[in-house]
C-alpha cells in the first residue's frame, strides 16, 4: 500500500524548532509572554486590524466574541449552516438558540437573500439576534459586502469567521477584517498552524482587553485570587505563539502552493463533464484552502469517488454536513436561500468533495489523486 495523502496536514518551514528553542531557553513557557504579543501585533497588522488576542483555538474566540456582544440565555444567533460544528458550538456554551442560515451557489458562503429573511422574520417577531455568525467556507469569502449591508441595518453585530480564510480577500481587503471580531484558527489542518490556536481579531481594543480578561480566569486586581465572574482558560501558550509567528512569515508561499495545487486539479478535470469546481467570486481571491467540487448524478456519486479514493489511500472528505441537519440542533430553525428548490447547503452536502490540498503535497501525489478521481468517474464519462 502506498503511503497515504493526507487531506491537510501541517506544513513547517524547518524555521520553528529554532525559534521554540530560542523561547525555551528564555524560560518563557507559560502562557502569556513576548511571543504572544508580537504574534498577536503581526497578524493584527496583516489582517488591517488594530488588536488582536491569541487563544487556544479557534472555538474559544468564537464564543468570547459572542460574549463581547453581550449573548445571553435565549437569545438568537444567526449562523452559516454550511461549516463545521465549532463555528455554532458557542451559541450553546452560552443557551442562546441558533438559526442556520442557507448558502448561496456563488461561493457556497451564508446566502444575503436568506439572511434577509432570516432578519425581516426575527424583526417582525420583536426578537433580532445578537449576533451574525458569517463563514469563509474552505478559504472562499462570503458575499461580505451584502451581508455587511443587512447587519448595519438591522443593527446586529457581525463576527467573522475566518478559520478557514486567513490570507484570503475580498474586494482588496483581508478575510476576517470586515465583522465587528474576526475569528482566526491554528489548528494543526489550517494553512498555517500553531498545532492549536486561533485569534480574536477587531479594532476595539478595550473589547480585547476584556477578552484577555475572561480568558485568563477573569481574575481580578488584587494581591490575592480574587474573581468575580466566570473565566475560562483559554489563553495561548508562549511557546506555541513562536510557532505561529514563523508560520505566518511563510503564509504568502502557502497561499500561493494551495491556490497552484487548486489550478493543477481545475486543469485535470476540466474535461469531465458534470464535474464543477468551488467558484471564486469576481472580486475575490481564495486561499484555497481545501480544493473542493462537486459531481453531477449523470457523472458520478461522490460518495463512490469517495470510497475509491479511500481505498487508494487517500484521505478525501465530502463538504461539510449542515449544521441544520444535525442531531445537535434538530430543533433550530433554518431559512433557505430559495424556497421554490431544496436548500444549496443540501445539495453541496450531497454532491460535494473535498481533496488533499496541503501547502506540501508533492506532484506525484497530486497526480496519484487526480488518476484515481478519473478512474472513478470513467465508466459514467461519454468522453473517456
Amino acid at each position: 500500500m502506498k503511503d497515504k495523502i493526507l487531506l491537510s496536514p501541517p506544513h513547517m518551514t524547518g524555521e520553528e524548532e529554532a525559534m521554540v528553542a530560542e523561547t525555551i531557553a528564555s524560560n518563557w513557557i507559560a502562557p502569556l509572554g513576548p511571543q504572544v504579543d508580537a504574534f498577536e501585533r503581526e497578524l493584527a497588522n496583516m489582517v488591517w486590524k488594530k488588536g488582536g488576542a491569541a487563544m487556544s483555538s479557534g472555538t474559544a474566540a468564537i464564543h468570547l466574541a459572542l460574549k463581547l456582544v453581550n449573548v445571553r440565555p435565549g437569545d438568537l444567533v444567526f449562523c452559516s449552516s454550511l461549516t463545521f460544528v465549532a463555528s455554532a458550538n458557542p451559541v450553546l456554551y452560552e443557551k442562546a438558540i441558533p438559526v442556520f442560515i442557507d448558502s448561496e451557489p456563488d461561493t457556497w458562503n451564508m446566502s444575503p437573500v436568506a439572511l434577509e429573511k432570516a432578519l425581516m422574520e426575527a424583526k417582525r417577531q420583536g426578537a433580532l439576534p445578537k449576533a451574525v455568525i458569517v463563514v469563509n467556507l474552505y478559504g472562499q469569502s462570503a458575499k461580505m459586502a451584502e451581508l455587511a449591508e443587512l447587519c448595519d441595518a438591522y443593527r446586529v453585530p457581525m463576527i467573522e469567521d475566518a478559520a478557514e480564510s486567513l490570507g484570503s480577500s475580498y474586494q482588496g481587503r483581508p478575510s476576517g477584517s470586515f465583522g465587528k471580531f474576526g475569528i482566526y484558527s491554528f489548528n494543526g489542518n489550517k494553512i498555517i498552524t500553531t498545532s492549536g490556536g486561533g485569534m480574536l481579531v477587531s479594532d476595539d481594543l478595550d473589547a480585547l482587553e476584556r477578552a484577555r480578561f475572561l480568558a485568563s480566569q477573569a481574575r481580578d486586581q488584587a494581591a490575592h485570587y480574587e474573581h468575580s465572574q466566570i473565566g475560562y482558560n483559554y489563553r495561548m501558550s508562549n511557546v506555541l505563539a513562536a510557532i505561529g509567528r514563523v508560520q505566518l512569515a511563510s503564509l504568502h508561499e502557502k497561499v500561493q502552493a494551495r491556490r497552484a495545487i487548486f489550478e493543477r486539479y481545475s486543469n485535470a478535470f476540466r474535461s469531465i463533464p458534470g464535474l464543477t469546481m468551488m467558484p471564486q467570486l469576481a472580486g475575490t481571491r481564495s486561499n484555497r484552502w481545501l480544493t473542493t467540487f462537486t459531481l453531477a448524478p449523470s457523472t458520478g456519486s461522490s460518495s463512490e469517488v469517495l470510497a475509491q479514493l479511500n481505498a487508494a489511500n487517500i484521505e478525501a472528505r465530502p463538504v461539510w454536513k449542515p449544521l441544520h441537519l444535525q442531531p445537535l440542533f434538530r430543533d433550530a430553525a433554518f431559512f433557505s436561500h430559495d424556497d421554490t428548490r431544496s436548500p444549496i447547503s443540501e445539495g453541496l452536502f450531497a454532491t460535494g468533495i473535498c481533496l488533499p490540498s496541503g501547502s506540501s503535497l508533492t506532484h506525484e501525489q497530486q497526480l496519484r489523486v487526480i488518476r484515481t478521481i478519473r478512474h472513478a468517474v470513467a465508466p459514467k464519462r461519454s468522453v473517456l
